[in-house]
């Protein structure tokens, strides 16, 4: 066993966390106990890039059931938690992270991880699998296979799909119904209000939020902000989705426009420099940003310092910005994944299905290897079957029946 963590003692408050979460994460405790009779990853080395807190350690810890060999790391170094990270290591898995880790620390970690030559990797925004390919060439024909739980890190896979550059099949995770309809929509939107709400202090009813983007993210942050009593305006660059916003019944214009009428602003589109200068020169004073993308590009803080007088620590994960005219500009927690780096992170009954997912896809590429791919055709959707049985599954832990088809009303649908 091998690790990087900034302090081994804390494995007992990492290990109530988990203890905590498990209790509410039913499939995956049904697959942990499956997976321990099977031992479906017997000899293999699994590496993971994913939020390093409770849930996910409880998904490491299942396919370390599994027989896999675990070497762990964060994918964001603002939700790394040091107690869950040590408890993973107090229970044998190999562990690389650690809160707040600088740009260098954090890339070391990556490195030592896929240094273990995996054979599956669980990626999270792409990180793992965009520095395997860059700069560990060698170690590719190691790779069995892979899963992406992000938009960030599909619209990655995606591109180098097309430019023929990825070398391994990787499993959609995050395009799985039983992912993005729930984790993406509810668990969002739950959790970027939590940690909104729990890092600031302040009333959410009667103020405008402005949610940019409006995917499944967006709709679960937007819902939430309504919910909570605050007029919504949502900003947009696909059509499709504009309409179905103003159908939903938000205020949909341009950021330029939302700029001086937002209160709070959530960023939610996995694109960059989505709030920028001209932006933030029109806000009004008091104006808190904030981002629930994957990565921290989309508030453009640089061009935040750049107009800023000065900056100043305001609260744990609020820095506040004075421009030259004495307004203040609130950003929160450095614009990384405010549910993550100022939260928890999703209910742990939401990263149930999540992580369930996870796990059956990874058992999926470890029983059908090969899957002889060809470059350009590496990105594979989640079998119908899987996203099936973890909706069934859900529904059982929830004491929920439904109807189904009679043999004539089969053959009525799909003509057998």
């Amino acid at each position: 066993m091998a690790y990087e963590i900034r302090n081994p003692e804390l494995w007992q408050d990492g290990e109530l966390k988990i203890q905590w979460v498990a209790a509410h994460m039913p499939l995956l405790s049904a697959l942990k106990k499956e997976f321990e009779e099977t031992k479906p990853f017997r000899g293999l080395r699994i590496a993971l890039s994913v939020h390093l807190e409770a849930k996910t350690a409880y998904l490491c810890k299942t396919l370390s059931a599994g027989g896999a060999e675990m070497f762990v790391t964060g994918s964001n170094p603002l939700s790394t938690q040091d107690d869950i990270a040590a408890a993973l290591v107090h229970a044998g898995l190999n562990v690389f992270a650690w809160y707040d880790a600088s740009e260098a620390e954090y890339d070391r970690h990556i490195t030592k991880v896929i240094e273990a030559a995996p054979n599956i990797i669980i990626d999270d925004g792409g990180d793992l699998v965009g520095k395997i390919h860059t700069a560990f060439p060698q170690l590719l024909g190691n790779v069995i296979g892979g899963c992406e739980e992000t938009t960030t890190g599909i619209l990655r896979l995606n591109a180098m799909n097309k430019a023929r550059k990825l070398a391994f099949p990787m499993i959609l995770v995050n395009d799985a119904d039983c992912k993005h309809l729930f984790d993406n929509r509810y668990g969002t939107g739950q959790s970027v209000w939590t940690g909104i709400n729990r890092t600031t202090n302040l009333i959410v009813a009667g103020k405008t939020a402005v949610v940019a983007g409006y995917g499944w993210c967006g709709k679960g942050v937007a819902m939430r902000a309504k919910g909570m009593g605050a007029k919504v305006i949502v900003t947009e660059v696909d059509p499709v989705k504009a309409i179905e916003a103003v159908m939903d019944g938000f205020q949909v214009m341009p950021m330029r426009q939302a700029a001086p009428l937002g209160d709070i602003f959530v960023t939610v589109t996995g694109c960059k420099d989505v709030i920028t200068s001209e932006d933030f020169l029109a806000m009004k004073d008091g104006a808190i940003c904030c981002n629930a993308g994957h990565f921290d590009c989309e508030v453009n803080i640089r061009d935040l310092d750049a107009l800023a007088v000065s900056h100043r620590p305001a609260r744990k994960d609020i820095e506040a910005y004075e421009l030259p005219d004495g307004r203040t500009i609130y950003i929160l927690a450095q614009g990384r994944l405010v549910n993550l780096a100022a939260g928890d992170g999703h209910p742990a009954e939401i990263m149930d299905m999540s992580f369930a997912i996870q796990a059956l896809c990874a058992r999926y590429l470890a029983l059908n290897h090969p899957l002889n791919r060809v470059p350009g055709d590496m990105v594979i959707n989640v079998p119908a079957a899987i996203d099936d049985e973890v909706a069934r599954r859900k529904l059982a832990t929830l004491g929920v029946s439904i109807d189904s088809l009679t043999d004539e009303q089969h053959r009525y649908i799909y003509g057998e």
